[in-house]
């Protein structure tokens, strides 16, 4: 089956998440036993499409006897895919749910260093489908070796193959990725803080900001997330703003991606660009009911998406 979505992933993990009484220094603290997802923005992002039954393939990247265990964690979670070999191991991240307080506490590893062969086979991995997919989901970090300019090689390889791209990351590598002009940037309000250099006190100067991105012509479209605030969607004609469904918090790994991946779904299904925004704004929401790292259900999102109201700002 031709992919409609396809998910790239240049620095995944294996995520393993556990609970804990409380957390203390120097002492030994006993754990419930570990969960293991394969992780990564693009193979979470991944992980969600398929819940929603779309056909994609996901491109990661993978090394030594831990690549091997993700390999087959995005297997068994059926997801078609493409892996890039690389000769150290893929990283481990692991959360811990702290019970006593409630907090979540990651601890998230910098990955291998990739030699110039290995992202460059996985840049031309994204550019040789045929048929092209709809979508490109480029997301997550970067890790050591690989240009900052890279994500904007991949909104180019897709543009002249004719998909979509959409970067979701932070920090120099969303910068760079600009300079390609991609199809959708999702960036948290910490991440457009630091890309454009301002504090973003009020929505009036979020809005401002976003809105600058586009008129510059460094992307098309920003899907502002606000966590408990909901989200902003700005385009070059429009300015939507939703609520986030009120919630218990569980877990908050993945709400991003979720976001991500249901946005992505509904747009690739043909839904309009206000009832795409929704959807994902559900879905981060959904993200938050599920410990751990298990991501958003297609189930949650449906029973959340009612509460989700998007208004026209401009």
């Amino acid at each position: 089956m031709t992919a409609k979505i396809v998910t790239l992933t240049m620095n995944p993990s294996i995520d393993v998440s556990t609970s804990v009484g409380e957390v203390k220094p120097i002492h030994k603290m006993r754990c419930a036993a570990g969960h293991r997802d394969p992780g990564g923005g693009g193979i979470n992002v991944a992980r969600v499409v398929k819940r929603f039954g779309l056909p994609l393939t996901a491109v990661y990247v993978v090394g030594g006897i831990s690549g091997k265990l993700l390999q087959r964690l995005v297997t068994d979670a059926g997801i078609d895919s493409r892996v890039i070999e690389t000769p150290d191991e893929t990283r481990e991240d692991f959360t811990v749910y702290e019970e006593k307080s409630g907090n979540q506490f990651r601890f998230v590893m910098p990955g291998p260093d990739l030699p110039e062969a290995v992202w460059k086979a996985a840049l031309d991995a994204v550019a040789e489908f045929a048929p092209a997919p709809g979508f490109i989901v480029a997301s997550g970090s970067l890790p050591h070796g690989v240009p900052v300019d890279f994500y904007a090689r991949v909104v180019e390889a897709g543009r002249k193959a004719g998909a979509k791209v959409v970067v979701d990351t932070s920090g120099a590598a969303l910068a760079g990725a600009l300079a390609g002009r991609p199809f959708m940037i999702k960036p948290s309000l910490r991440e457009l803080r630091e890309l454009t250099g301002a504090t973003l006190t009020d929505e009036a100067s979020m809005i401002g900001a976003a809105r600058g991105l586009v008129a510059e012509g460094k992307v098309e479209m920003v899907a502002l997330t606000l966590g408990e605030d909901g989200a902003l969607l700005v385009t070059g004609e429009n300015v939507w703003r939703a609520n986030a469904p009120k919630v218990k918090v569980l877990s908050a790994v993945g709400a991003g991606d979720s976001f991500v991946g249901a946005m992505v779904c509904a747009l690739s299904e043909g839904m309009p660009m206000e009832e795409a925004f929704r959807r994902g704004v559900a879905a981060g929401s959904a993200a938050l009911l599920a410990a751990g790292t298990e991501l958003c259900q297609p189930k949650d999102v449906e029973r959340l998406l009612p509460q989700v109201k998007a208004s026209k700002l401009a």
